[in-house]
């Protein structure tokens, strides 16, 4: 930097000195490097009645004064002023130095921890989210919370959909059973807060990540952390893929009608890739089914569209201790049908599917669609 003021105070002192010269002045600053310093005109006035450009005149006699100028040990680089490359470069990383230090906030989740050593068994409170940020274009969102624990993610659990707040109060307990002692340090306990979306994928709000061998188990552990950004969807590596339905429902004539509209995203089953899916529905009572139907089956697509409706006689007073399964199916013409995934919808549902269920309810007559992702069907055969 020194360097570069030495130059600029010469150049600028020989611009000034229009008529006479004046004796440089060179002054030690006592540190390690010399640096030279010069007084400068507070303005330049150039006669008004020359023909050559005040410019060409100014670098006539700079080229002059310089030649006078004693000559000191100081290397100048050969380059001033970086070129728009070396600029852009430079901006890019003051960019990136900028975000790396930004500060994110997505918002707080309360939740408490207690393990039953005796039943071995770990209890969890997802209590309430705070000053998440807005999702939706009203400047609210529609959170849930999902739970479950790493690596195995066998279990999961979903709180209900709070709407238009960013500051939902859940007091939802979820147990996670047969979680030895001895196992549990290897775990990871996750809450995923998410923006439900009723016609597109739910988007991810943020995480907390608690790893249990740092929890002392001894005690009721009551938290308050913040969100971080989600590592990329952590349920990709097993993703089935996405169904789309609407439910009716209409009371005084115990008509239940579903109409499959679309699956998307389907897990590949055949060895080209693709799959033969088609999907069955299932009504349930007391974990037995007492009614089924399904659709027709779409041939090598990860992307079928179905649009087909299907309906059930289900008395109201039977609504709501009923469970609708909707699974989706890869079929196969030689061996067994697998199932690829599905969805649970009714009494004892939780989180997304409940909200569909309810939202039906609450709106009798009304075709309501939503999107789902599928889950894993449990090893269950199909035909």
């Amino acid at each position: 930097m020194g360097i570069l003021r030495h130059r600029y105070m010469r150049r600028q002192e020989a611009i000034s000195n229009d008529d006479e010269m004046q004796q440089d002045t060179y002054e030690e600053d006592g540190g390690d490097d010399d640096e030279s310093s010069v007084s400068i005109p507070s303005s330049i006035d150039y006669p008004s009645t020359t023909t050559e450009s005040p410019y060409d005149k100014a670098k006539t006699i700079g080229e002059e004064v310089i030649k006078k100028v004693p000559i000191i040990d100081i290397e100048y680089p050969p380059q001033v002023q970086p070129d728009m490359d070396e600029l852009a470069l430079n901006m890019e990383d003051e960019d990136r130095t900028s975000q790396k230090y930004e500060i994110i906030n997505l918002g707080k989740i309360e939740y408490s921890i207690d393990y039953d050593f005796q039943k071995q068994e770990l209890k969890v409170e997802v209590i309430q989210a705070q000053e998440l940020p807005p999702m939706d274009l009203s400047g609210t969102s529609d959170p849930y919370v999902k739970v479950y624990v790493l690596p195995d993610k066998k279990k999961k659990f979903e709180t209900k959909v709070y709407r238009k707040t960013l500051n939902p109060v859940f007091n939802e307990t979820f147990i996670f059973k047969n979680l030895a002692y001895g196992d549990i340090g290897s775990k990871t306990l996750v809450f995923a807060v998410y923006d439900f979306d009723r016609f597109s994928r739910h988007d991810q709000i943020g995480e907390v990540l608690i790893p249990l061998n740092t929890v002392d188990l001894g005690k009721v552990i009551r938290e308050i952390k913040d969100l971080i950004p989600p590592a990329g969807e952590r349920e990709t590596e097993n993703k089935l893929g996405d169904i789309c339905f609407s439910l009716r429902y209409v009371p005084t004539a115990g008509k239940l009608t579903i109409t499959i509209l679309e699956a998307k995203n389907l897990k590949k089953m055949d060895v080209g890739g693709l799959s033969d899916p088609y999907v069955k529905l299932s009504i349930l009572m007391n974990g037995k089914r007492i009614k089924k139907k399904k659709t027709s089956i779409k041939k090598c697509t990860l992307n079928p569209y179905y649009n087909e409706s299907f309906t059930f006689d289900v008395p109201f007073e039977q609504v709501q201790k009923i469970q609708l399964q909707v699974t989706v199916v890869d079929y196969d013409r030689i061996g067994t049908s697998e199932p690829i995934g599905k969805v649970v919808l009714g009494c004892n549902s939780t989180g997304t599917e409940l909200r569909h269920w309810t939202d039906m309810l609450a709106s009798p007559r009304r075709p309501i669609a939503q999107w789902h992702v599928l889950k894993d069907s449990d090893g269950d055969k199909s035909s």
